[in-house]
């Protein structure tokens, strides 16, 4: 854009402004390029400028209900996962106890992928439901199968007392776990896309990350004072329960607050009007839809999530027993360690949001996606270094690139999708690439350090996430401060509302200037 004119106006660089000479008002020309190019698309579609029933308003009481219930849901999911990544090698010692120590953590990690083989298949589920009878009440479906399925490993007696039908509960507990967390994520992130302002999407989204974070450091956090406070035979014994019995107790408080939201705006809406048909159609005819008619923001779908779960799971789920079984530390030393991390993302998370929704999600992602590949091999070989602060500094590098991806992703993924389609959309993108890229990478990294002798494999499996995250940004439409696909334009207030019908009225008013100026 070009400086401003006298009688608060300006001229718009772009080609067709400088061909008809038009000047484009100040408002306008405030407005990103992809918001203006959105707003003018809908404009010419209505022919008309915004009234006060085209335009959304979120009341703030119910906007921070739905995103604290949300949230809950993805802290509690976290927390188990905290909990069991901290645990495998115990976990692997009571359920595995004849295998070697390599076999019983890769025991381990493979009942913990096996979670996520079932997770497509409860997107499948959830998602079209999610998308007929609302976001809603399978979200608080979902909620008690988790809690559920993590109060029942607390419960599982060990090999010693069951044999072989010892890790096979465990396997079916997880697998519910994972079929409940097919539908949680997806259905988290269109809940709270759809209720939040389109100016602060990404920074109200992006609590439902800060959410799963703080849930893996409480894991994390009770499972680190566990271990200080109790000898190995009291872990093995006993103690490595109780994190799993303390989700009951979570899951009855979730699920109080998910029964007392109200359905998503977007959603209600859309039951109102004409998309009402396609969001009764079976299970089958709308999967067969998102897949013909929207494969390719399915793939950047993908794409995003490889990147973002694969960092994710890194961290997360193997840098625990990579310490451990590797670089052979003490438990304490590494659960601090990664314990850590999570704090950091946790400060850093709601930051990074709120940045998105200035300077856009694109470059958040492309910037932290050329990092990872630049950074992941001098991140581990500090985690590998003797010391306190090297270890420390090559955690905190991957928790900010792990926060990069993290803090756009719930505003992100949800706006590549329609409302009609968008929970079953993403219930297919986000399980199948989680379950193909994210949940395995714990068990195919220490299959590799094991197979390969090279400690460095995680580096490098990080680097590839990272070639594959940078090559799916060029095709990510950018979508900060964007009304989302199919809902109406959303605001936080009435102000803000009449702040945007002017807005409106401006922009529909120089477009057909512009119009009249191409024709003479």
């Amino acid at each position: 854009m070009s400086g401003e004119r006298s009688g608060g106006e300006s001229t718009l660089g772009g080609e067709g402004s400088a061909r008809s000479g038009a000047r484009v008002p100040r408002a306008v020309a405030r407005l990103p390029h992809q918001v203006r190019e959105e707003l003018s698309r809908r404009l010419r579609r209505n022919r008309r400028a915004f009234r006060a029933d085209d335009v959304q308003v979120v009341e703030p009481p119910l906007l921070r209900r739905a995103v604290g219930a949300s949230a809950l849901g993805n802290c509690m999911e976290w927390f188990d996962f905290g909990v069991y990544s901290y645990l495998a090698a115990t976990i692997g010692k009571v359920f595995f106890p004849g295998a070697s120590p390599a076999a019983q953590v890769i025991s381990s990690f493979a009942t913990f992928a096996a979670a996520f083989v079932v997770r497509p298949l409860g997107g499948l589920v959830f998602g079209p439901l999610g998308d007929r009878i609302g976001r809603q009440k399978v979200l608080a479906t979902t909620m008690i199968m988790m809690a559920a399925g993590t109060f029942a490993i607390g419960l599982i007696p060990g090999y010693a007392t069951l044999g072989i039908a010892a890790p096979v509960l465990l396997l079916l507990a997880r697998m519910v776990q994972g079929f409940s967390t097919g539908g949680e994520y997806g259905g988290a992130t269109t809940f709270v896309a759809e209720y939040s302002p389109d100016r602060r999407r990404g920074f109200l989204s992006s609590w439902l990350d800060f959410g799963t974070f703080a849930g893996y450091a409480l894991g994390s956090a009770l499972v680190t004072a566990l271990n200080l406070a109790l000898t190995d035979d009291q872990m093995l014994s006993w103690g490595w329960r109780v994190p799993f019995l303390v989700a009951g107790p979570l899951g009855v408080i979730g699920l109080y607050m998910r029964m007392k939201l109200e359905e998503s705006p977007a959603f209600q809406q859309q039951l109102d009007e004409h998309e009402k048909a396609l969001a009764q159609e079976s299970a089958g005819s709308e999967f067969k839809d998102i897949v013909r008619n929207h494969w390719r923001a399915l793939l950047v779908c993908m794409g995003l999530v490889l990147l973002y779960n694969v960092t994710n799971y890194m961290v997360t789920g193997y840098l625990p027993t990579y310490q451990t079984e590797t670089l052979h530390r003490s438990s304490g030393s590494a659960d601090l360690l990664v314990l850590v991390g999570m704090v950091w993302i946790v400060i850093l998370i709601t930051f990074l949001g709120r940045l998105s929704d200035r300077v856009g999600r694109r470059p958040l992602y492309a910037v932290g996606a050329a990092a990872m590949i630049v950074l992941a091999v001098p991140s581990f070989l500090l985690i590998k270094a003797d010391g306190t602060w090297p270890p420390i500094a090559g955690v905190l590098i991957l928790a900010t690139l792990l926060a990069c991806f993290a803090a756009p992703s719930a505003a992100t993924l949800p706006a590549l999708f329609p409302t009609a389609v968008r929970y079953a959309a993403m219930g297919i993108g986000f399980n199948f690439a989680v379950a193909a890229f994210g949940g395995t990478t714990p068990l195919v990294t220490a299959a590799l350090v094991e197979l390969s002798g090279d400690d460095l494999m995680p580096a490098y499996y990080l680097m590839l996430a990272g070639a594959i995250g940078l090559l799916t940004v060029r095709f990510l439409p950018e979508s900060a401060q964007v009304p989302l696909k199919g809902s109406q334009p959303m605001v936080g207030s009435r102000e803000e509302r009449r702040e945007l019908i002017a807005t409106s009225k401006e922009l529909y008013a120089f477009a057909r200037e512009q119009e009249k100026a191409r024709r003479s």
